[in-house]
């Protein structure tokens, strides 16, 4: 059996693709730093045919003994956060970029075939646009004092309307948060190291992740968890801005699929790969969604009229590549699957920490 390193394996979407890996007969070995924020109790829920090592993805000795006799690597280990990226720099940088660094230094002279790192959306910034007459927008932003107006969709340079359209592998990097900036030199540096000693490197451009497992106490986590918590403590959805900006939201099943089908499909090394839903919904559309589900409706959200710095209005995924090159169709749309992470949600602990995540980016001028 082929032998994978996962490395933050133990993590949310890790713990996934692990077990993914497992039911297709590949032998795993994880490095995983075990992160209080991210982890609680996840060494519990690894399979006992699953070797662990506990360290550092920085830690050069203990990397380069977790990828011996490694046939591939899966590469999830960072720091994941884009509020808390703009404020704890060092910690992301150093997790994020300083441990790719690592690692694939780590990995000279092994016969390591073939590496996959988990991206991000988030590099995209704003999302592709067209304009009334079909004309693609590729960089848009919105201004602080738009922002702090409150006016919240973009426009075309000419004051016309631009309308969200899924966004696609081609459209050009925009980085807008640190976290960000991390995941892109991530990807770069794993395709350029590929490239440079014949290792077969893949990146996957995640979307929403969303599933059973999240982190409901970690507040820079995904927005579904984070809703989660809230209601579940009887407390409404913190929603920034109006609640109207779109999102793609993938469940963690798909992506755990997606990251063996990247391992193993032929045609998928030297690409950037986007893996979402192919859906959109509105952030305010998911937080009446997961209340409904929960049975709390008449709990509602409330609606703040801020923004945070590094956010952005509209971005979700085009999947045509991923559907070309993997095979990869998602199987789990976010209105059928809201049964399950509920039920798993009243049956788990969930301290609500959104409201310190707003006071620690209000008190940075994070907040406007």
């Amino acid at each position: 059996m082929p032998r994978i390193l996962v490395t933050g394996g133990c993590g949310f979407i890790g713990r996934h693709v692990t077990a993914e890996l497992l039911e297709n007969r590949y032998n795993i070995r994880i490095l995983d730093g075990f992160i209080d924020q991210v982890h609680g109790d996840a060494e519990a829920a690894i399979s006992e045919e699953v070797e662990i090592v506990r360290a550092d993805i920085r830690d050069r000795t203990a990397v380069r003994e977790a990828l011996r006799d490694v046939d591939g690597v899966i590469h999830l280990a960072a720091e994941v956060g884009v509020g808390q990226s703009m404020y704890e720099i060092e910690r992301y940088v150093g997790a994020n970029d300083l441990g790719t660094a690592v690692l694939l230094e780590s990995m000279i002279g092994l016969p390591v075939k073939r590496i996959v790192v988990a991206s991000s959306m988030s590099v995209y910034g704003e999302g592709r646009y067209v304009t009334d007459a079909g004309d693609r927008v590729d960089f848009v932003r919105r201004t602080a004092e738009q922002v702090r107006a409150g006016l919240w969709d973009l426009t075309a340079a000419d004051g016309g309307r631009l309308i969200p359209a899924a966004t696609d592998e081609d459209k050009p990097v925009d980085l807008a948060s640190i976290y960000a900036l991390t995941k892109y030199a991530q990807e770069r540096q794993v395709i350029i190291f590929g490239e440079a000693y014949g290792v077969e490197a893949v990146a996957l451009r995640l979307f929403n992740v969303f599933g059973v497992g999240q982190a409901l106490s970690n507040p820079y986590t995904g927005v579904l968890a984070n809703f989660a918590s809230r209601l579940a403590n009887s407390q409404p959805p913190l929603i920034f801005e109006d609640g109207r900006q779109r999102r793609d939201f993938v469940h963690v099943f798909d992506v755990a699929r997606a990251f063996r089908l990247a391992l193993e499909q032929q045609a998928a090394p030297s690409h950037v790969i986007n893996i979402g839903s192919g859906n959109s919904y509105t952030i305010a559309e998911v937080a009446t969604l997961l209340a409904n589900a929960m049975g709390i409706p008449e709990i509602g959200a409330e609606i703040l009229g801020k923004a945070r710095s590094g956010d952005i209005r509209n971005c979700f995924a085009d999947i045509s590549r991923a559907r070309e090159l993997l095979g990869f169709e998602p199987r789990h749309r976010l209105e059928s699957s809201l049964g399950p992470f509920t039920k798993w949600v009243r049956s788990t602990s969930a301290v609500d920490r959104s409201a310190e995540m707003k006071r620690q980016l209000e008190k940075r001028g994070l907040v406007s």
